[in-house]
């Protein structure tokens, strides 16, 4: 499988988008190198606006633009994105609901060198307690792009959260994307393995690992977890044991969505749920793959919370 990071995907699919759609205007927080948003802008110059270091009058911008009929995508890393600019886009955005698509790139730890500072770890959080907003989370380069193609049709307020770092390519370009439609990636009687983001190919080596020892494990790939697919973690409440995978904090994130749809639909006797990501801390500098052991963001921890669930 080959390796691209799901910013360099987006990157390489707002040009294609672009060509074909004159209301799409992108912004920078002087970040298009690192947003991958370059090529949109040589292309596009007239539609692609650097303004500056500065999140929160971005994103203001962004209303002006959508107010006459434009589709802005505000760009930056997603710990600035989504934290110095969260007043702007509840008021501004979220409230009166327009249509602005907010790309956070470099998600999660695996920013890596730039330490915690730049890691964002709690955005998803931010975006998902925010009414009228959707938050998705693609797992590789082509969902990426069959996201940000569909985000573009959809009218209102997304939340795409990207990384930097090279993800294992694991869809065809033939597969669909549907906003809050989850994908069930293998087939399990034992067990559910929900994830989303670069966890997903991780979960499909958890599944692999696992079904060696004879536990058959379903991998599903949430990647909208706003609106969160209630019929798909329904399915996975029937199997009784269920484990999630996020990068990122286990608050607010990915894992608690399942665990709010789970409680809110008294689906919770019997069942066994843990959840895989960043418990409750901040990042630290350092190489992502050795962040990535360090936090337990591996399919072995996953596999390890799949045994824990079966014979504990």
């Amino acid at each position: 499988m080959k390796n691209i990071s799901t910013t360099d995907a987006f990157g390489k699919s707002i040009v294609t988008l672009g060509g074909n759609d004159e209301r799409i205007v992108v912004l920078n927080a002087d970040l298009a190198a690192a947003t991958k948003t370059q090529e949109f802008g040589n292309l596009f110059p007239e539609r692609c606006i650097n303004m500056g270091i500065a999140e929160q009058n971005m994103t203001c911008f962004a209303v002006g633009l959508a107010t006459v009929g434009l589709i802005p995508l505000a760009c930056s890393f997603a710990v600035f994105s989504t934290g110095r600019a969260f007043d702007q886009i509840r008021q501004s955005i979220c409230y009166p609901k327009m249509n602005i698509k907010i790309i956070g790139t470099h998600g999660g730890i695996t920013v890596g060198e730039d330490g915690a500072t730049h890691q964002a770890v709690l955005d998803i959080a931010l975006m998902r307690s925010l009414p009228n907003m959707t938050v998705i989370v693609p797992s590789d380069a082509v969902e990426t792009e069959k996201a940000v193609a569909e985000i573009i049709r959809y009218f209102g307020p997304v939340y795409l959260r990207l990384g930097r770092s090279p993800v294992p390519v694991i869809h065809t370009e033939g597969v669909d994307f549907q906003i809050g439609k989850a994908k069930t990636l293998r087939q399990g009687c034992d067990v559910t393995i929900i994830a989303n983001g670069i966890m997903v190919s991780r979960a499909l080596e958890a599944a692999e690992m696992l079904q060696k020892e004879a536990i058959n494990a379903m991998v599903v790939n949430m990647h909208t977890v706003k609106p969160i697919d209630e019929r798909a973690v329904m399915d996975a409440v029937k199997i009784k044991r269920i484990v999630t995978a996020e990068e990122h904090s286990v608050i607010g994130g990915l894992g608690s969505a399942v665990n709010d749809c789970i409680i809110r639909n008294n689906l919770n006797d019997g069942v066994k749920v843990a959840n895989v990501g960043i418990q409750d801390c901040f990042g630290q500098t350092g190489d992502a793959d050795e962040l990535l052991e360090c936090y337990g963001l591996t399919s072995s921890r996953i596999a390890d919370q799949v045994r824990k669930l079966m014979f504990d």
